[in-house]
């Protein structure tokens, strides 16, 4: 079963004295591009995070966000308060002001505020790692289903080229008579006498220059690959993404044989169906 590149999970835990809200997006990419936002009090542990998600998304543009919402009454910010008066009594001798306005220029002078860092607990991030694995198993699920819509449209579209293809193999023989026919009526224009025997050698050897039946055997068999690597259990974009370029091959080379207007209309189609496939296939993982 496939999987698209594109989703996104999200997840929640309120702790004693803070919120964390995670949250992670993917889009395509050739190979794991993660990207990480986190406060400093969790920077220790992103390497882990890192490791945690390549091993569960493989491929992809990801982005992991890390919210953390203080909700307690707690908090590592406290005025330093000796400072603060010590700032008080000097803006004193140099001007006459409220106390008000001069506790508001005070707690704006350097180190009025400190800050304490916090240290991380482990208990806690036991919690908080085992609320990115939800996270991880949302987006998870979200990419499974994103890749049930995709693989619906590739069997659309890959039995649309083997109708085309059908219709191509129908109408080979009309196109043979028609180049073997066309073929005649210009020698005959050209009013000279002719060795019968050579020139019918000569137009066995011309027609199967325009021969397509291998193309056409090989692109059947193409068709049937990714239909059998659709159904398989692993999810492969870069494997799929060959087969239809070899796909492509095919059709390329039994549109530039055809010499066949009615032809070429179909391998036309065939070609538009290909490219959709190909949009589509840089989506999956």
């Amino acid at each position: 079963m496939i999987q698209s590149m594109t989703g996104y999970g999200k997840s929640v835990i309120q702790l004693p004295t803070k919120k964390i809200s995670i949250e992670i997006k993917s889009l395509n990419s050739k190979n794991l591009d993660l990207n990480t936002r986190m406060p400093s009090l969790y920077r220790e542990k992103e390497l882990a995070i890192r490791k945690l998600i390549a091993s569960k998304l493989e491929r992809g543009k990801v982005d992991f966000t890390l919210y953390m919402e203080i909700t307690g009454e707690e908090t590592s910010t406290q005025i330093n308060k000796t400072v603060v008066k010590q700032y008080i009594k000097q803006l004193k001798e140099v001007v006459d002001g409220d106390e008000t306005e001069l506790l508001k220029m005070a707690i704006r002078l350097p180190d009025a505020v400190t800050t304490e860092r916090d240290e991380m607990d482990e208990d806690e991030w036991e919690e908080i790692a085992r609320e990115i694995n939800s996270a991880l198993e949302k987006i998870q699920q979200y990419r499974v289903d994103e890749g049930k819509s995709l693989e619906s449209e590739f069997f659309d579209r890959v039995q649309n080229i083997s109708d085309l293809l059908d219709e191509v193999i129908a109408m080979d023989p009309d196109r043979i008579e028609a180049v073997r026919e066309r073929l005649h009526k210009g020698v005959a224009e050209l009013k000279e006498k002719v060795d019968e025997s050579r020139f019918e050698q000569e137009l066995v050897y011309y027609i199967e220059k325009f021969d397509i039946t291998e193309e056409k055997v090989r692109l059947k068999n193409h068709l049937d690959y990714f239909i059998k690597a659709l159904n398989s259990d692993d999810s492969n974009g870069k494997k799929l993404g060959f087969i239809s370029q070899e796909m492509g091959r095919e059709i390329n080379t039994i549109g530039s044989k055809s010499n066949h207007a009615p032809m070429q209309k179909l391998v036309v189609q065939m070609k538009d169906e290909l490219e959709k496939i190909k949009e589509q296939l840089l989506n999956v993982l």
